[in-house]
């Protein structure tokens, strides 16, 4: 069954899923993203995903041709008109076409894309036996620059550090701020245990605030884990007695290493396996279903 990518409010193949090469999120990065999973025809989180995109494309002034409730439906079609069951999606709202400037005031209508698709999972070795991670050089973009909240299409400074963690043979790179203050890594959130309380950055470290990380503080809370969302330095996730990340693609992943210090015992925690398998409850539960035709 070919896949159809919905463009600007039409369902085409994904050979003919085309946006102009004047478009803004194309020449600057200029808009706004979500990464969303389907687990089982159940939309994981779906309004949560909506309203940061909405919340993201509010701060840096773009507004998004559908109203959220439209962007819902769009977006359950599109999983439907695809027959998946298990599947990705990615909504992507840029700036629209415009000229060769940077001034978005040249771009005439926003650019709305939905892409529903396979994702390659990481394989289950990896919460079987946990993750090492380096600390990158390349430092996280500081809130006075850019807020971090905001999911936007410019992800260089998060790809830079993803170069420096496959080269050094490391799943993630753990990114600190401009006071080098831990943030999050590349592409997920952060989280240690020390002493029975779950610990993660405050989003004003410069840490995007994950829909899988919320998740996260939910479950630990329904199941009386004490947890806060503070200030850490290097030394205190050096010295964890267990450190996970959590991300829509990654879900929870246990994390073993850290700049060559092993966490823990150098094995996946009981309370992060736990955290794992309730998860694994939820995301077939919280959500919207997919309307699936026939």
């Amino acid at each position: 069954m070919p896949v159809l990518v919905y463009v600007d409010g039409k369902m085409v193949p994904k050979e003919q899923a085309t946006v102009s090469v004047f478009d803004h999120g194309f020449l600057y990065g200029d808009g706004v993203f979500e990464g969303i999973r389907v687990y089982e025809g159940n939309v994981f989180r779906l309004k949560e995903h909506i309203d940061r995109l909405y919340e993201s494309a509010k701060t840096i002034a773009l507004e998004i041709p559908l109203t959220p409730e439209e962007m819902i439906r769009a977006t359950l079609e599109t999983v439907a008109a695809n027959g998946q069951k298990d599947a990705y999606i990615r909504l992507v709202i840029s700036r629209g076409a415009g000229d060769l400037g940077i001034d978005p005031a040249k771009c005439r209508k926003p650019t709305v894309v939905i892409i529903s698709d396979t994702i390659q999972l990481f394989p289950q070795e990896l919460y079987d036996n946990g993750a090492a991670l380096v600390t990158a050089s390349v430092r996280r973009i500081p809130m006075e620059a850019l807020d971090p909240r905001i999911k936007s299409l410019n992800y260089l400074n998060n790809i830079l550090a993803k170069i420096e963690a496959k080269r050094a043979g490391a799943l993630e790179a753990l990114m600190l701020n401009h006071h080098g203050l831990v943030a999050e890594c590349t592409a997920d959130n952060i989280f240690m245990i020390r002493q029975g309380t779950l610990k993660t950055p405050d989003l004003m470290q410069g840490a995007l605030g994950g829909i899988t990380r919320a998740a996260v503080l939910d479950l630990a809370r329904k199941a009386s884990i004490p947890c806060c969302e503070t200030v850490l330095g290097l030394h205190d996730l050096y010295n964890a007695d267990e450190v996970f990340l959590t991300g829509t693609g990654a879900e929870i992943v246990p994390v073993i290493a850290i700049d060559g210090r092993r966490i823990g015992d150098g094995k996946p925690g009981a309370t992060t396996k736990k955290l794992l398998a309730d998860f694994r409850l939820l995301r077939t539960k919280d959500g919207m279903k997919v309307p699936y035709r026939g």
